[in-house]
C-alpha cells in the first residue's frame, strides 16, 4: 500500500525529546533528563581486596539511590579516520626520506589492522532523570505556570513562569546528579556531565549512525 507524503510522519515526531536547554533534555511530557559519562575500570587486573571494595561502593552507591538510574553503554566500530588524518599530515611534514616510508608503511598496517579486526569502541553513560510532580508529568513541565499563580504570582508572563518552572526542576535535577557523581567517585569511577551541544551530538549520532563523518547541524 502507497504512503503519501501527506501521510507520513517527520522524523521529530517519534523523538520524545522537546528541546535541550542549558545541558538538560525537556522530553515532550514535561519530564527531564540528566546525562553524565562515566570512566570505565579494567575490574580484571585488580587485586582480589580491590575488586571486593569496588563491588562494596557499588553496591552502597545503588542502594544509597533513591531514584531511577538508566545505565546506557554505546558500541560502535572505532572510527580510524581522524587517526589517519592526522598521520597524513606528518607524513607529508616529514622531510626525512626514512622516515616517510616508515610513516606511510605505518599508515598502511593500522588501515590493514583495523580492516581485518573488529575493534569496537566504547563509551558509558548515565541518564539520570526528573519529574516535578505526576500532575506535571501529565500536564507538561511548565504546567507550574498554574502553581505559580495559585502562590500570589499571577503577574508573572508566561515565558516568566516558564522560566521559574525550570530553574526549579533544574535544581533538583542538579542535586541527583551530584548524588550519583559522588556515588561513582567512590568505585573510582570519574564522571562529567554533558552539556548542551555534547547532548545533541550525543543523540544526533544515535539516530543518524551513518553520518559518522558528517557535521551535526547545530540549531542557531
Amino acid at each position: 500500500m502507497a504512503i503519501s507524503i501527506k501521510d507520513a510522519r517527520a522524523t521529530q515526531d517519534f523523538v520524545p525529546i522537546e528541546e535541550v536547554r542549558d545541558g538538560i533534555v525537556i522530553l515532550k511530557d514535561g519530564s527531564m533528563r540528566a546525562i553524565v559519562m562515566t570512566s570505565s575500570l579494567n575490574f580484571a587486573l585488580k587485586g582480589a581486596d580491590e575488586q571486593e571494595a569496588i563491588l562494596s561502593q557499588f553496591q552502597n552507591f545503588l542502594n544509597s539511590l533513591e531514584f531511577p538510574v538508566q545505565i546506557f553503554i554505546q558500541s560502535r566500530d572505532l572510527d580510524i579516520r581522524p587517526y589517519i588524518a592526522l598521520l597524513e599530515e606528518r607524513y607529508k611534514a616529514q622531510t626525512n626520506d626514512l622516515m616517510q616510508i616508515q610513516t606511510r608503511e605505518y599508515i598502511e598496517f593500522v588501515k590493514k589492522f583495523v580492516e581485518d579486526t573488529n575493534i569496537m569502541s566504547k563509551h558509558f553513560f548515565i541518564v539520570i532523570p526528573y519529574s516535578a510532580s505526576v500532575v506535571q508529568a501529565k500536564k507538561g513541565l511548565f504546567s507550574l505556570l498554574e502553581l505559580v499563580e495559585k502562590k500570589g504570582e499571577g503577574k508573572k508572563t508566561k515565558s516568566e513562569a516558564k522560566a521559574v518552572a525550570f530553574e526549579k526542576s533544574r535544581s533538583q535535577i542538579e542535586q541527583r546528579v551530584s548524588v550519583v557523581e559522588q556515588g561513582l567517585a567512590r568505585t573510582g569511577i570519574r564522571v562529567v556531565s554533558l552539556g548542551t551541544e555534547e547532548i545533541i551530538e550525543l543523540f544526533y549520532r544515535l539516530f543518524n549512525p551513518g553520518e559518522l563523518s558528517k557535521p551535526i547541524p547545530l540549531e542557531k
